[in-house]
């Protein structure tokens, strides 16, 4: 039996690929701050699963939680799953020093350190991989996510490095890049970006976590869930600036 483990399993994408993975013989650690929902989403499992809570951020959090999944499991770490994250829509001037920060440690550091301490699982797990989860704001800063893009922008940065550097002991690393996608985090936004409008929530967490099922098996470095993000992709990379910026503005 396979094993994954999930940062931020108790709601969203966390959740839907916990559910997923499970329901495809996997055994699955559901690891989130909200202990009492990860431990929810644990028993709606079953014998499958096991859980914890995980402070993303924190360094000693992340090596109880790995230390309990190991001895939950079979003792290795198939893919680590980094869904864990947080958002804050706004105005750039409207959004808090303290939000801000609070959106790099989640994303960045949360990244950072789960890798770093998943390090010695991956590493003697026979073909293991990372997926992260970036987003399509990482392909072109979105207004009213400043910050948040550039933690995703820095998400693909670190899954880009350290697929060439860890490939040597057997690890990929992927991310998986979704537009908006309907999860509580987003419906829980008292501030509504445009983007949000022109691009739509056209995802289900589901849909996300069909394209965290491939990214686990595949061989691709980013994986696109909306086609029209591959579109916008290739735009950013081969057409002038002000035209990449009208037709990120504009595609849906």
């Amino acid at each position: 039996m396979k094993t994954i483990f999930v940062s931020g399993a108790a709601s969203g994408i966390g959740r839907a690929s916990a559910h997923l993975f499970a329901a495809r013989g996997w055994f699955v650690g559901c690891y989130d701050v909200d202990v009492d929902g990860a431990r929810a989403v644990a028993a709606e499992i079953g014998v499958n699963a096991t859980h914890g809570r995980l402070d993303v951020t924190n360094e000693e959090s992340w090596k109880t939680a790995l230390a309990d999944f190991e001895k939950a499991g079979r003792g290795d770490l198939d893919v680590l799953f980094l869904s864990a994250g947080i958002l804050r829509m706004g105005r750039f001037e409207d959004v808090s020093p303290a939000e801000c920060r609070s959106q790099l440690e989640v994303n960045v550091m949360g990244v950072v350190l789960g890798i770093q301490a998943a390090l010695p699982l991956l590493t003697k797990t026979p073909n293991s991989a990372v997926v992260t989860m970036s987003s399509a704001s990482a392909i072109y800063g979105q207004p009213e996510l400043a910050v948040y893009s550039a933690s995703k922008f820095a998400v693909r940065a670190i899954t880009e490095a350290l697929d060439v550097e860890l490939r040597g002991r057997g690890i990929r690393v992927t991310d998986v890049m979704p537009s908006y996608v309907d999860t509580p985090m987003v419906r829980a936004q008292t501030y509504r970006a445009k983007t949000m409008d022109t691009l739509g929530v056209k995802l289900t967490a589901e849909d996300v976590a069909e394209v965290v099922w491939k990214a686990a098996h595949g061989s691709r470095l980013h994986w696109f869930v909306n086609a029209n993000m591959r579109v916008a992709e290739v735009l950013q990379a081969v057409v002038p600036e002000r035209i990449g910026r009208f037709m990120m503005r504009r595609i849906g």
